[in-house]
């Protein structure tokens, strides 16, 4: 059984806000250890003013960020790690297959590969319609919120 988030209970997770935070939903897997998020792109996000004014294309760095939000999203849904804040540690083996424009929904799926104490690393995928837009292997390290 998957636990959904809304909106709000997502910003009780992420300390992302307008306009940087990328995930309208997200489901959580029971084990806690992947999620998949869901954003609705629009011609209103602020980026695409200047990316670019005569084709709207979502920047490649911010689906990244997408994923990397969907990722610390399941982290800080672990209990040692509620009230803590994810920070994204590193970007590799990232592959852009496809444009994401206004209209789409993506699919932002993260899974921990590998976890030890507050590192990790975790397999992302994003999609729109079941076709695979980018992937990347990205790594987490969890903080205090407060520092």
């Amino acid at each position: 059984m998957l636990n959904t988030l809304n909106i709000e209970e997502i910003m009780k997770i992420l300390p992302h806000r307008y306009p940087f935070l990328l995930v309208d939903k997200a489901e959580i897997d029971k084990d806690g250890k992947g999620a998949v998020g869901y954003k609705n792109v629009t011609i209103n996000e602020p980026f695409f003013q200047g990316h670019f004014p005569i084709m709207p294309v979502m920047p490649g760095v911010l689906i990244v960020e997408a994923m990397a939000q969907v990722g610390a999203i399941a982290l800080l849904n672990q209990e040692e790690y509620k009230g803590k804040i994810g920070f994204l540690a590193g970007i590799d083996k990232a592959k852009f297959k496809q444009k994401v424009v206004p209209g789409d929904v993506l699919k932002l799926e993260c899974r921990m590969v590998k976890q030890k104490g507050p590192i990790g690393v975790a397999e992302a995928v994003a999609s729109v319609n079941g076709k695979k837009v980018a992937t990347a292997e990205l790594k987490f390290a969890v903080g205090d919120a407060n520092v």
